[in-house]
């Protein structure tokens, strides 16, 4: 058991499993504030849109039912914001990846084709070595 709790200790500090409790917690926390933004100001936008007694909604066939179209579009709105977040969080943390990496520069090349018999021979070289050809 206590070769468990030790393994287990080594995988939840990982940085790894750290950085994702933070980006978890964090989510909520702007998730929970998109919600308030289209619920608090973007639905009552589109009650205003119907006339105040539909508030976003179609009744149906005067049955007391409602197609609460206000709502959909609230939660069209709140996945679009989400979306545009995540996808430049994501952007963000690419661009921090790669700054770490080193570009790989392209080798200097030491040989050159023989225009003739297209065999490698050296930058250098005056005459092939293998058609004798002078270049």
């Amino acid at each position: 058991m206590k070769k468990f709790l030790e393994e287990f200790k080594t995988f939840a500090l990982k940085g790894n499993v750290m950085n994702m409790a933070v980006g978890v917690i964090i989510g909520a926390a702007f998730s929970d504030l998109v919600t308030s933004f289209t619920t608090n100001i973007i639905q009552p936008v589109i009650a205003c849109i119907g006339s105040a007694e539909v508030q976003g909604k179609i009744n149906l066939f005067g049955t007391g039912n409602y197609i609460d179209y206000g709502a959909f579009i609230s939660s069209v709105i709140y996945f679009i914001i989400m979306a545009f977040v995540i996808f430049m969080m994501v952007k963000a943390m690419n661009k921090l990846m790669d700054l770490g990496k080193k570009k790989e520069e392209a080798p200097v090349p030491t040989t050159k084709k023989c225009p003739y018999c297209k065999s490698e021979i050296p930058l250098d070289a005056t005459r092939c070595p293998h058609c004798t050809s002078e270049l």
